[in-house]
């Protein structure tokens, strides 16, 4: 389970978290939604602790993250920007992950060849945009990881693949019962994945529900206006 409790973070005096409260059941998969610059990055980093809150407490399963390898080595992250070494092929850079996750699965990464199709001696650099995120997909999951945090995660993927990534997903949670936090703009894009949600708006954590009840609040409304004769 992911507590954040009344968490505040400032970068030269512009307040980009405040005071914000959120928690991610165990096992969940829970959709971070919110407009570009609502801090959505920003408080994945503090869960990550890449950054370090102001005020306030991030805890998983009851220990701090901050300076603690031993919670961190539980989350696997796939960022929006993507990074891997430039002479590195997929098969060094999943050797590289090997070495860093204890519970890395070779035979599992083997396997998963079979769903992304990329040949493992091509260097990642090379790759495109959408062919790099499968192959953080790729080593992700092969990472074993108890959390895995996504940050616009299906971004560049066409719609075969984005289903072949969210079936990958979807079969850890439901066999291996891992923490799922997806970050996105797109509310549409996580209904069909995310069970729980938080919407976000200037720092601020505004929504807090179940999917089925977010949607339920929302409706359509359609409205056509008769033409009054003499009137444009």
């Amino acid at each position: 389970m992911i507590k954040i409790s009344g968490v505040t973070k400032s970068f030269d005096g512009f307040c980009a978290l405040k005071n914000l409260s959120m928690t991610v059941p165990r096992g969940s998969v829970f959709g971070l939604v919110g407009p570009n610059g609502a801090g959505k990055t920003t408080l994945i980093k503090n869960i990550l602790g890449i950054l370090k809150p102001d005020s306030g407490e991030i805890l998983i399963d009851g220990i701090n993250v901050c300076e603690n390898p031993q919670v961190k080595e539980k989350i696997f992250y796939i960022s929006d920007d993507l990074y891997f070494f430039q002479s590195y092929s997929i098969k060094e850079m999943a050797l590289f992950y090997k070495d860093i996750y204890k519970n890395f699965n070779m035979e599992r990464f083997e396997a998963l060849g079979s769903v992304f199709e990329i040949d493992t001696k091509r260097k990642v650099s090379r790759l495109s945009k959408g062919m790099q995120k499968q192959v953080a997909f790729w080593i992700g999951v092969s990472c074993m990881p108890e959390i895995l945090i996504l940050d616009e995660p299906v971004d560049g993927l066409d719609p075969v693949m984005r289903k072949r990534v969210w079936s990958t997903v979807m079969q850890d949670v439901s066999e291996r019962g891992i923490t799922v936090l997806i970050s996105s703009h797109n509310l549409r894009e996580l209904e069909d994945v995310c069970d729980h949600v938080g919407m976000m708006s200037e720092g601020e954590v505004i929504i807090e529900k179940s999917i089925d009840d977010v949607k339920g609040n929302f409706h359509k409304v359609q409205a056509a206006f008769g033409e009054k004769k003499g009137e444009i």
